[in-house]
């Protein structure tokens, strides 16, 4: 075993000293006319050369895999049965330089991993009742408090206790703009404060943290197989195999050991091998340094097939941010009753509910009751009790629910809000309506034109999906041109609709929330998170958008397709190689040190082909830097 690590870690100088070897070994016979001395030369080359790969061989071996390094070892063997070591000599050197190009340029394609590595905090400035004390990131608890000034790294996940500063979220959201951090606001390891100082009570610490779990999610994903790389992988178990009984079947009719050897040689499959995965790495690798997270090759397969995108309306295709513009009132105690409202919807995290809140903080409206009870109905509404008195707050579907009607100028109100593509809210006490408010929220920026983007790219029905009503819904279905929309649904409703749509041949992504909408991101064929760093986001959903835009859906579907069509071009370019070599065998235009040079520059060839990748944009990509310029001299 420790013989084996040795090798493994001195490959590159085996490879040279065999380089040499050859080199001398030519010049002896060339220069020198010492034929005895090339010939011993390129044999002790050749034994070198050969034994790490022959430990390879029987690695695999032991493990019943019919590998690569298998042919090669038993062709070497061959070359030296017939004499023929500058054959073996020159195969062994290629194969050896052509797995070090080959290590050399994957690690390339794993450049998201290590920037992302690279960026883990080390160490923290922990807060103590003595001051403050330099210690190891691994050494802080959830609970205890550090101190984060301007120039350094967040090493916590945490809630800001003291301070203020700007943080660059890049290493959470792939992108690199400043974000304002004061009291009470979440902040994520791995970000950098820019300007400011922070105390930031710990919440989430080492392998638990946000940025540790998007490190861990990339790295399983580069490693996760397609449906391209499963089916290679079961190809090889029974190739290398048939190659063997082909050399064998060459050399029973021909004769010619030779001749057998040489397709020993001309069968390894690498290029077939490699071609695979080094797109799904590349392509992964590309949408990590964007903050887009796409869970494997599978996710990628399915979501290049993808052809109906159904989207939830509120914090998806809307910012979210809603806020309170009208306020029909009922009541002669409108403080009390506003009060009473944003108590209720304090115990949701909705944004329309939050959005009350918010509004009766602006009000200053009364000191908010004690609730008794509340009860939270999913997709109506909260249902609470005060003071023996019952209150229903929610939509239309709650007040039906509870037999409770508007009056016709409560119905003018509310048809007029709705008409306008407003949410409404209606809060009613004892069975009869006190408040209804008008509640707004801004298409998100870019999404119109993101949406037609999708559309080039392939898309073919564009499905809104929302719990709001039905005008407010085709307010925003209307402007952004979608094809259809359903409204006043459920979350359990929600999950029926995507299931009638793969019923009918569609393969369906969801983009939601991560945390509402997670049924119906689980239902569809991939489920995509408009997520902003959290735990739900990121475990839920097949792909999670960090920077929640809509231009990195379109780069992450672009991607994916492209990703898929490179893998197709390898695995063409492998078999054409393989074609190639046989054709050259057969009229006797390649020999076993050409194939082999034919066969490494192939997999070099299908490894720069998948590193295209790295550097990948959609025509979409391209025109947002222009646009950006437009907006901003506009």
């Amino acid at each position: 075993m420790k013989f084996q690590l040795f090798l493994t870690k001195h490959t590159n100088q085996i490879t040279l000293v065999t380089g040499v070897l050859i080199v001398l070994g030519m010049l002896s016979k060339y220069l020198l006319q010492f034929t005895l001395g090339y010939q011993v030369t390129l044999a002790v080359a050749s034994i070198i050369a050969v034994v790490p790969i022959a430990i390879r061989a029987w690695s695999a071996l032991r493990n019943r895999v019919f590998s690569i390094e298998l042919l090669v070892s038993i062709a070497v063997i061959g070359a030296f049965i017939i004499g023929e070591f500058n054959e073996s000599a020159i195969v062994t050197f290629l194969f050896l330089f052509g797995s070090y190009l080959e290590s050399k340029t994957l690690q390339k394609t794993r450049t998201a991993i290590k920037g992302l590595t690279d960026m883990s905090p080390t160490t923290a400035t922990l807060v103590t009742d003595n001051g403050t004390e330099e210690v190891d990131v691994d050494d802080v608890d959830e609970g205890d408090v550090v101190l984060v000034k301007t120039g350094s790294q967040v090493p916590v996940d945490g809630v800001v206790v003291e301070g203020n500063g700007y943080l660059n979220e890049a290493s959470i959201t792939g992108e690199a703009r400043q974000i304002n951090k004061q009291l009470d606001d979440s902040v994520y390891s791995g970000t950098m404060v820019e300007n400011g100082y922070l105390k930031i009570k710990a919440t989430q610490v080492g392998d638990d943290t946000t940025f540790a779990k998007i490190i861990e999610l990339v790295e399983e994903a580069q490693d996760t197989k397609s449906k391209a790389e499963k089916f290679i992988d079961r190809f090889a178990q029974y190739y290398t195999p048939a190659v063997l009984v082909l050399a064998v079947l060459v050399f029973a009719f021909s004769r010619d050991f030779r001749l057998a050897i040489t397709v020993l040689v001309l069968g390894c499959p690498g290029a077939l091998v490699i071609g695979a995965p080094v797109s799904n790495v590349a392509g992964i690798g590309n949408g990590a340094k964007r903050g887009i997270l796409i869970k494997g090759g599978e996710v990628v397969d399915t979501f290049a097939k993808v052809d109906t995108l159904v989207f939830d309306k509120t914090g998806t295709l809307t910012e979210g941010n809603t806020a309170v513009t009208t306020m029909h009132t009922y009541t002669n105690n409108t403080d009390n009753q506003l009060a009473l409202a944003a108590a209720i919807e304090g115990v949701s995290d909705h944004p329309l509910g939050q959005a009350i809140v918010t509004y009766a903080a602006q009000k200053s409206a009364s000191v908010a009751p004690v609730l008794d009870d509340t009860e939270t109905v999913k997709g109506q509404g909260i249902c609470a009790k005060v003071s023996q008195q019952e209150i229903v707050i929610g939509n239309q579907k709650m007040l039906t629910a509870h037999h409770i009607k508007l009056n016709p100028a409560q119905l003018k109100d509310l048809n007029d809000l709705q008409a306008g593509g407003q949410s409404t809210v209606i809060m009613a006490v004892d069975g009869q309506v006190q408040l209804i408010f008008g509640i707004a929220d801004t298409i998100r920026p870019g999404v119109k034109d993101s949406l037609a983007a999708l559309k080039a790219q392939g898309i073919k029905k564009l499905v809104m999906l929302t719990g709001d009503n039905q005008l407010t819904a085709q307010a925003v279905a209307d402007e952004l041109n979608l094809d259809e929309v359903h409204a006043n649904l459920l979350p359990e409703e929600k999950v029926e609709y995507v299931k009638q749509l793969k019923e009918a041949g569609n393969t369906v992504a969801f983009i939601g929330d991560g945390i509402n909408d997670s049924p119906s991101i689980a239902n569809a064929d991939i489920g995509i998170a408009m997520g902003s760093g959290t735990d739900v986001a990121i475990d839920t959903s097949d792909v999670v958008l960090m920077q929640s835009s809509f231009p990195a859906l379109v780069h992450a579907h672009g991607l994916a397709k492209k990703t898929v069509l490179n893998t197709r071009e390898n695995i063409f370019i492998a078999i054409a190689t393989v074609a190639f070599l046989l054709i050259g065998l057969i009229f006797g235009y390649i020999y076993m040190a050409s194939g082999m040079f034919v066969h490494e520059a192939s997999i070099l060839v299908v490894i720069f082909n998948a590193m295209r990748l790295i550097n990948f944009q959609t025509k979409f990509d391209k025109q947002q830097p222009a646009k950006a310029v437009q907006a901003a001299t506009a």
